[in-house]
């Protein structure tokens, strides 16, 4: 048995607006917006009575997706501490290779963004950062060099 693809991360926000606005910004395109509620959703999340909104982003000409989710009922739970180091177990994060990473975060800054470290060089091959989004959403961005 073998796995066929990824089709999404999902990532749970609290303002989806924002984070679609973020991911935007990004370079993603919305693909789509959608209520999701009823026994059957509640039964594949484990949560009674669930109702969110979600909204699914793409990245133009390229595979897989982000499936941003707000949460309605129940509500949302905010982590403890709300901030958490980046050796948390079971945080995720999502990489993206962008072609100019400081342009990319100078876009980003607006919207929220805050560098978790700093930018670092990988020997001559990448710079790379991770950053908090929306939500505290980590990412990691990755610019090849030559």
């Amino acid at each position: 048995m073998t796995i066929q693809r990824m089709d999404n991360v999902g990532i749970v926000v609290d303002d989806l607006d924002a984070a679609v606005a973020f991911f935007v910004e990004l370079g993603m395109e919305l693909e789509g917006r959608a209520q999701i509620e009823g026994s059957w959703a509640g039964k594949v999340v484990g949560l009674d009575d669930m109702r969110c909104e979600i909204a699914m982003m793409r990245i133009p000409g390229a595979p897989g997706r982000l499936e941003l989710s707000t949460y309605h009922a129940p509500a949302a739970i905010t982590p403890e501490p709300a901030i958490t180091p980046s050796n948390t177990l079971g945080l995720h994060r999502v990489m993206f290779a962008v072609d100019d990473i400081e342009d990319t975060l100078a876009r980003l800054r607006p919207h929220g963004a805050e560098l978790v470290g700093e930018v670092a060089r990988f020997e001559d091959s990448y710079l790379l950062c991770y950053l908090r989004g929306p939500s505290g959403i980590i990412l990691a961005l990755a610019e090849q060099l030559s």
